[in-house]
């Protein structure tokens, strides 16, 4: 087992999860030994990792199999994706019984973003479906999601919230998070075990950022370049230590729910000129979860560096970072909602180009 990924896990407590998954690794053990070689706490999913995914001839039998009960191209995805998220949850579920992690997400289809009954809907049908306690359902951070979010939570069921960009929106999530804790609470139901994530996207940040900044070929733009993606990150994380502030959280936790925890996503740096363990090295706090791509993972097995790095300092920092963005003219609330909604539409672009795949995969299958 690594020695900076157990450090980082055991010692600063933040829970490395695997951003990607494959029907080969289920097959072959590759899951097991990654899980196992880098003290990994849960895995994620999403539609352009499926899509990549279901490109291997491994699927095959099962889309030949499925097209002949006379599903959907949509119906065959969620079959095939159903059972590779089945088995990842098998694959963490004594990390969750130890340590009360080990989740596996999977997204509500993206071209529901905008549907507050349909995303409610397939959560619970996913819920079912897959029935295991370490799943977690990624309901995206929209005006329909958030709703959809207390609702879900409400219902029992574990969220991951995906596309967060914003600390604004971050505590619209936190608070429909709360509120569908406290309506279960209040009807006598159990809150132990009803789990959540708010994933907040964070190179994507500095990608946009940072292209506005070379526009504008100043000294002050370049003064900050790099700096945005972790600054909005670090202040989302100062918001989150004021939980207990508020009064609806003690009983909740005297009744057994845990804290929603932050989870740092898309932490692969895209640029070069940045270190590639840019986004784990400076985001490292107790009860919090970063996603990694593999290469990431890789990098910070190797020379990452784990010590917790976010503190109220680090949050005052960050504001005063914000503030030079916002006078070189960077609007952090319109770049977040731009992230949102171009976010949204590359799922979107991700799935219609997924559900094509099994178009052509089971016409493939079936002449061969």
């Amino acid at each position: 087992m690594n020695d900076r990924l157990t450090h980082l896990a055991e010692e600063c407590h933040q829970a490395p999860w695997l951003d990607s998954i494959s029907r080969e690794w289920l097959e072959s053990g590759e899951l097991d030994r990654l899980r196992d070689a880098f003290a990994l706490r849960g895995v994620t999913s999403n539609p352009s990792i499926f899509q990549a995914a279901l490109r291997s001839s491994t699927y095959d039998a099962d889309v030949r199999r499925l097209a002949g009960e006379g599903l959907s191209d949509r119906q065959v995805f969620h079959r095939l994706a159903i059972h590779d998220i089945q088995r990842a949850c098998d694959s963490f579920l004594a990390i969750h019984e130890r340590t009360g992690d080990g989740h596996v997400s999977i997204e509500v289809d993206p071209d529901l973003a905008h549907d507050l009954e349909g995303t409610v809907a397939q959560a619970h049908e996913l819920w079912t479906a897959i029935d295991r306690p370490n799943l977690m359902i990624k309901i995206p951070a929209t005006e329909a999601g958030i709703p959809a979010i207390e609702r879900v939570i409400d219902a029992g069921i574990s969220v991951n919230v995906t596309l967060l960009f914003d600390v604004g929106v971050y505590a619209r999530v936190r608070e429909a998070w709360l509120s569908g804790l406290t309506s279960r609470l209040a009807r006598g139901e159990t809150v132990r075990g009803v789990t959540s994530v708010a994933s907040f996207f964070v190179s994507r940040v500095d990608t946009k950022v940072d292209a506005l900044l070379d526009a504008m070929d100043t000294d002050d733009a370049r003064a900050v370049r790099g700096t945005a993606a972790v600054a909005n990150a670090a202040l989302a994380w100062g918001d989150a230590q004021r939980l207990s502030d508020d009064a609806r959280w003690t009983p909740l936790a005297d009744a057994g729910a845990t804290a929603q925890r932050l989870l740092w996503a898309s932490t692969g740096t895209k640029d070069a000129s940045y270190s590639d363990v840019l986004y784990v090295d400076e985001l490292i706090a107790a009860d919090t979860v970063n996603t990694l791509p593999l290469a990431t993972l890789e990098a910070f097995a190797d020379h990452g560096e784990p010590r917790v790095t976010l503190d109220e300092e680090r949050v005052t920092r960050a504001r005063r970072e914000l503030d030079r963005l916002a006078e070189c003219g960077i609007d952090m609330n319109v770049i977040a909602d731009e992230l949102r909604d171009e976010g949204v539409a590359a799922f979107v672009a991700a799935f219609d180009g997924l559900l094509a795949d099994v178009a052509s995969k089971r016409s493939a299958v079936a002449t061969s």
